[in-house]
């Protein structure tokens, strides 16, 4: 059964790991090697770590449980990128494999974007690198639409994205 909730400090290495462990499947033929060795599960931690530390007014972290383990989590707040257009970012989706095709990618989506308009976003949108074909697909058939693209400058790898988005007012 799916839960979803705030994120706690306890919480840190099981997003760590399945930050890392998603993030290498999906990417693994998309991004650099390097990217690939670098964003390892140790250095995930330390950014959650940090994040759960001091998350900031603006940070929106929806945590999903299936049967009390960490099965997901999804990430939003205040866009990075110019391309957004003052829309609010989802800044990462993420579902541990093993608990995938159950639902869980659409109640994280779906609980992270009514939060982020309770707090006032205009409208949402995310990036997603040109070639993740599933994820675009998911974005697609949860009504998101396609606004443009840009390139994700990343502190590793300089990616090409689609940006995808939810106004309030496209009805």
């Amino acid at each position: 059964m799916i839960e979803l909730r705030s994120a706690s400090l306890a919480d840190a290495g099981d997003l760590a790991r399945i930050h890392a462990e998603v993030w290498h499947e999906t990417y693994r033929d998309l991004a650099p090697e390097a990217a690939i060795r670098l964003l390892d599960e140790d250095r995930r931690r330390a950014f959650w770590e940090r994040l759960l530390q001091a998350p900031g007014p603006e940070t929106a972290l929806v945590v999903a449980t299936w049967d009390g383990a960490v099965a997901g989590f999804a990430l939003g707040g205040p866009a990075t990128e110019a391309a957004f257009g003052g829309r609010a970012e989802v800044k990462y989706l993420y579902v541990d494999r093993a608990h995938a095709r159950r639902g869980i990618g659409r109640r994280l989506l779906s609980a992270l974007c009514a939060e982020l308009w309770t707090r006032g976003a205009a409208g949402i949108g995310l990036g997603v690198v040109v070639g993740n074909d599933p994820a675009i697909a998911f974005y697609e058939a949860m009504g998101g639409r396609l606004h443009g693209r840009y390139v994700d400058p990343g502190p590793i790898w300089r990616s090409e994205n689609l940006l995808y988005v939810w106004d309030r007012d496209a009805g």
